[in-house]
């Protein structure tokens, strides 16, 4: 991979964390207070909503920084190490549980929510859970393979 497409890529992990930051810090406060008032019957719901988001953004920004890190391992021509497998089991582990945040989110509004319609949600709870579940099975795969790769270089270099 060219130096230039790790920069690249880098940059892109940089403003997706920053972009991210900036709705955790900025966006979803306002966002949780103006609903508070708009609907002051369900004001209380204003704090579980934030700690599922930041519950969310937790292990979003653990996954950001271990692509940063196996990055960092293409760039340093370490792709075919202990490191890069440890990097992408924390990126699967992470997705793993933003699904699972997500299920339990979306079980949570149909348990609590009376009377309204809460379909959207439980359409976007599955198409998020279908995302992360289809990354958290890549980065499965890219273990598996890596981990066979690394076998079969260590048995080359035995050899040679």
């Amino acid at each position: 991979m060219s130096r230039s497409s790790i920069l690249f890529l880098k940059g892109v992990l940089i403003a997706i964390g920053m972009a991210a930051l900036a709705v955790c810090l900025v966006v979803l406060p306002i966002v949780a207070s103006r609903d508070a008032a708009a609907h002051p019957d369900t004001a209380y719901m204003q704090v579980p909503f934030l700690a599922g988001c930041y519950a969310l953004a937790v292990p979003f920004f653990i996954s950001l920084v271990q692509a940063y890190n196996l990055l960092r391992y293409v760039e340093r021509k370490h792709v075919f190490s202990e490191k890069a497998v440890r990097a992408l089991k924390f990126i699967q582990y992470s997705t793993m549980l933003i699904c699972a945040v997500i299920v339990a989110a979306v079980l949570s509004i149909m348990l609590f929510t009376h009377d309204e319609d809460i379909t959207p949600f439980i359409t976007l709870g599955g198409a998020g859970t279908f995302i992360f579940g289809v990354i958290a099975a890549f980065a499965a795969l890219l273990i598996h393979m890596l981990k066979d790769a690394i076998a079969f270089k260590f048995e080359n270099d035995l050899t040679v």
